[in-house]
């Protein structure tokens, strides 16, 4: 009789099909011991050795999971092939106090039946460098959330907390948001002219690309004008013609990275339902005709490889389905030159014959459109580049040079299966022009424009920024997203992510007391260390040892250095209306609030409204701090809903000379609250 331990009870049941009656499937649901909730759980003293207990409420099902074994001539653990599935093995034997002679681990990128069965002829010991790395981050983890979640439960409230991971993460956003609340925008102008070109029905639209100066940039109203004035009545001549081929190359496959920010993008998915959706892909749906199937590989990669038999299979997929000229030859050797997570493939569908077509009445709306999205980019990651035909044209009148293209599809490639975001062409191809064709101005059309901030962080595109900047691991993007929202440092609103004034007082004690926490750079470093721990090259104990000291002494320096920041119960001079007592500011989970000191006797409370010393430019009234309802800071009327006037940066009492509107803070300038207008006053 031989027992397979897995993780979770859907995957025992897509498992329990492959493979014959002689083997019994349970799941452990996740892990079984953990560090304890009430106290640190590592023995410093004792070289930092590791307390861990039998999580609560697990008792029952290990005493099911004992009975098992007891039964068992044979034991698999089977949990998922990444670290933390390998710690959940190891903490598994522990706990069941397994045989070594009779248990084996074994891994599995797919849940099909030819990749559990072959799994068990490739058989294991459980690779302790794997355990080390993961038991190693869940101490480090540990360490920083212990030591410095009380200092912010004392400072500001209950119930916040620090994170190795997700402090930074906080970190990058707040500093996003300070570049885009002092970014100060400059004009500029650009030109477009239409052309009429002999021969040809429709005119050329081409775009100013140079001055007789070799300026390439108009950056006054009064510089476009003097240009317009000189070309009024010039002749324009076809300086230049480059005809010419380009190719688009297919995506390559879907890493956690990319599917989640491709899954942002295109079905507004957060990472977590991404992440959610996609566990439920791997660990098998009931798919009418073939039963109960892992749909797509292990989810948590940041590999692009894919295994020879499904690169071969899809393209013989591709030849029959799309015709040979779609299939691409051979795959390049890729690779990103970071450390691959055990070199797991990237997210790929098991069967690609399985199309969405065939799967689509099995699978709930969000489920399909997930696996329709890694189906295609697959698919498409395999198969030929789009080639499209191409045209440059230049022109030119007495040293101002315009520039137009154009490019038409010529082969689909591809773009057949997985399309993406089409550029839109202002022009047709131009077949018959030679750079003897006479040309005809037509009509200017120029434009004012301002240079934008960066944009607020997505998602998505804190995902991409996270991974480039080597902080957290495929597995982490997703929690560390949720934690910083559930804790309302961060709300979402429309795609956007924004700091709430709760965030900000976090990140400001963190960035002034643990420097060294929310340092990119040594977060960056401190996640190689740990990879170097996975593959046996750094002992665990070395980490530990080193990282601990500087924590200790930070905390203690910050409890100093803290006890000169005082937030709480601020006294008012606005009186409680139900019991006469001066009202305090406190804070709650949306931010500062007013309560009534007499506090449980008396529980009026009433929002607060921070006045800024600015009077409303529409009605005269104070102009104080509001929030939206998720949070997100704005300035308003005092006088709200009556008088509308609301801005997004704080605004002054001063006016703009130039339009009258009010003058905005941008960073150390004043700037006219009508973008239109483009006054400034620098240094304020």
């Amino acid at each position: 009789m031989n027992l397979v331990i897995v993780e979770s009870p859907a995957k025992a049941k897509t498992i329990k099909k492959f493979l014959g009656a002689n083997y019994e499937v349970v799941a452990s649901n996740g892990h079984v011991r953990d560090l304890p909730k009430s106290q640190l759980g590592i023995d410093i003293e004792n070289d930092f050795e590791p307390k861990y207990i039998t999580i609560r409420g697990k008792g029952d099902l290990l005493a099911k999971l004992r009975k098992e074994v007891k039964k068992a001539d044979k034991i698999y653990l089977a949990t998922d092939p990444d670290r933390e599935g390998e710690a959940i093995s190891w903490h598994l034997t522990k706990t069941l106090k397994l045989d070594e002679k009779t248990s084996s681990r074994i891994t599995f990128n797919e849940i099909t039946k030819n990749a559990v069965k072959s799994s068990i002829k490739q058989a294991r010991d459980i690779d302790m460098d794997l355990v080390d790395s993961q038991q190693t981050r869940r101490m480090l983890d540990r360490m920083v959330g212990y030591s410095i979640s009380p200092l912010l439960w004392a400072k500001v409230k209950r119930g916040l907390s620090a994170g190795r991971v997700q402090s930074v993460a906080l970190r990058i956003i707040c500093d996003r948001e300070d570049e885009i609340n002092a970014f100060v925008p400059e004009e500029y102008w650009t030109l477009e002219g239409s052309f009429q070109v002999e021969g040809e029905k429709k005119p050329l639209v081409a775009k100013f690309i140079t001055g007789s100066s070799d300026k390439k940039n108009i950056s006054s109203e009064e510089e476009l004008n003097t240009i317009v004035k000189e070309l009024e009545n010039a002749e324009f001549k076809i300086s230049e013609i480059k005809r010419g081929e380009r190719q688009k190359k297919p995506p390559l496959p879907f890493t956690t990275s990319t599917l989640q920010q491709e899954a942002a993008k295109t079905l507004n998915f957060s990472t977590s339902k991404t992440m959610r959706l996609a566990q439920q892909l791997y660990e098998g749906i009931d798919i009418k005709g073939h039963g109960t199937i892992g749909l797509i590989t292990y989810l948590r990669t940041d590999s692009i490889r894919i295994s020879e038999e499904a690169d071969a299979f899809a393209r013989d997929f591709i030849e029959k389905t799309y015709g040979s000229n779609y299939k691409s030859e051979v795959e390049e050797k890729k690779t990103n030159g970071k450390k691959i997570q055990d070199a797991h493939e990237a997210i790929r569908p098991t069967y690609t014959d399985l199309t969405p077509v065939i799967v689509k009445e099995s699978l709930s709306r969000d489920l399909f459109r997930l696996y329709q999205l890694i189906w295609k980019r697959f698919v498409g990651s395999r198969m030929t580049p789009a080639r499209y035909e191409t045209i440059n044209v230049k022109l030119e009148a007495k040293g101002y040079k315009f520039s137009a293209s154009a490019s038409k599809m010529v082969f689909d490639g591809y773009l057949s299966v997985y399309s993406e975001e089409e550029e839109n062409e202002s022009n047709a191809m131009l077949k018959d022009i030679t750079e003897a064709s006479a040309v005809k101005l037509l009509e200017f059309n120029p434009s004012q424009h301002f240079t934008q901030a960066s944009p607020h962080y997505t998602e998505a595109s804190l995902v991409k920024t996270l991974e480039e900047l080597g902080i957290g691991r495929p597995s982490t993007y997703s929690p560390t997203i949720t934690t910083i929202l559930a804790r309302r440092y961060v709300v979402k609103e429309n795609k956007n992510l924004y700091v709430t004034e709760l965030g900000e007082v976090v990140n400001k004690i963190m960035k002034e007391a643990f420097s060294s926490i929310v340092d990119v750079n040594f977060t960056a470093n401190l996640e190689s260390l740990l990879d170097k721990v996975e593959d046996g090259s750094v002992g665990w104990k070395t980490v530990v040892r080193n990282f601990y000291p500087d924590l200790e002494e930070a905390v203690t320096n910050a409890k100093d250095s803290l006890e000169e920041i005082k937030i709480e119960d601020e006294k008012t001079d606005i009186i409680c209306e139900e019991c006469g007592r001066n009202m305090v500011i406190k804070y709650g989970p949306h931010g500062k609030f007013l309560a009534c000191p007499g506090f449980p006797e008396c529980r009026n409370t009433k929002p607060y409204l921070e006045k800024i010393g600015v009077a409303c430019p529409l009605c005269g009234k104070d102009v104080v701090i509001r929030k939206t309802k998720k949070g997100r800071k704005y300035y308003g009327c005092e006088d709200n809903p009556e008088c509308e006037f609301m801005s997004w940066q704080k605004p002054t009492n001063q006016k703009c000379p130039k339009c009258g509107k009010v003058l905005i803070e941008k960073g150390n300038s004043l700037v006219c609250s009508d973008d239109k207008c483009g006054f400034i006053v620098v240094n304020k």
